[in-house]
């Protein structure tokens, strides 16, 4: 009797993949979009480890001859923006002196507020709404004036909690559109039954929504702090030069113009200045993607 032939997945066999032209042009794309993005990190990073003498030899993708970690410690305690030779330490503590009560301020207001427009209906909470989606459209440059005016009549400007008011006021309309996104996408039995339970406006909030919500937190948590973090705008402006940010500190160190010109220690001090948000991104990344799908962006 004959042999039949039965296809290779029939047999047990693992099927071959075959390319086709539409994965070829994929996956060359990708590969493109890979180097454009990974290039200029491999050119930072090499030229960090690199001393002035082997830079100065103009082969910017050589990897270094002799690894040294001299450029790293210069941008992070020795060098000089002026008067100022203490590098990133100082601006790192105060980025961190800025960054955790706004991340914190921003999102539990927002979350309270998300929480409240969307389930909590209250006289003017229409109107509310409008004005927060309004706010999170507003060119920040827009509002540089008022706000310096402001926070000088109060007493905080060119103070860190001035500028962690003006980041949690800028914060405050994008996260309460996330929150309330999220918050109307669970189901409102749940509500129901709560409500039912005697639980109040902050029992439903403490002990349903926050305990069940760590996805959305996650969201807010992160685009609070890369936001804040990365900031150069608001830092330079509401704040004294002893008390600048890390990216302040960052510029004043790449643009300084007394010296010679160390590149290894400006790649060095942009590395540095990356490396918390870049953190954040890795460690945090799944749950931010959790966030998203789960209802972050729905309307």
């Amino acid at each position: 009797m004959a042999d039949i032939a039965y296809p290779a997945e029939a047999r047990g066999a693992k099927p071959r993949r075959v390319l086709s032209k539409g994965n070829i042009i994929l996956w060359s794309t990708l590969a493109v979009i890979l180097a454009y993005y990974a290039l200029p990190l491999y050119v930072m990073v090499v030229t960090s480890l690199k001393g002035m003498p082997e830079i100065r030899m103009g082969n910017i993708f050589s990897p270094p001859m002799e690894i040294t970690f001299e450029a790293w410690h210069k941008a992070a305690f020795t060098a000089c923006t002026g008067l100022n030779c203490e590098g990133l330490s100082r601006g790192f503590w105060n980025s961190v002196e800025i960054l955790v009560p706004s991340t914190i301020l921003s999102i539990a207001v927002a979350s309270i507020s998300g929480y409240a427009i969307a389930n909590w209906r209250f006289r003017g909470s229409e109107v509310f709404f409008t004005i927060l989606i309004f706010g999170a459209f507003i060119p920040y440059q827009v509002m540089i004036y008022p706000l310096v005016i402001l926070l000088r009549e109060i007493g905080l400007f060119g103070s860190l909690w001035g500028l962690v008011l003006v980041h949690t006021v800028f914060g405050m309309p994008i996260l309460t559109l996330l929150f309330r996104n999220y918050f109307t996408s669970l189901p409102e039995e749940l509500f129901k039954a709560a409500r039912v339970d005697g639980a109040g406006f902050w029992g439903i909030f403490l002990r349903v929504l926050v305990p069940m919500s760590l996805p959305i937190f996650m969201v807010a948590l992160i685009l609070q702090m890369t936001g804040i973090w990365n900031d150069f705008l608001f830092g330079v402006i509401y704040t004294r030069p002893d008390q600048y940010p890390m990216t302040v500190q960052l510029n004043n160190i790449v643009n300084a113009v007394q010296g010679v010109k160390e590149y290894n220690v400006n790649m060095a001090a942009t590395l540095l200045t990356g490396i918390v948000p870049l953190t954040i991104y890795f460690v945090s990344g799944k749950l931010f993607v959790r966030g998203i799908a789960a209802g972050a962006v729905k309307g």
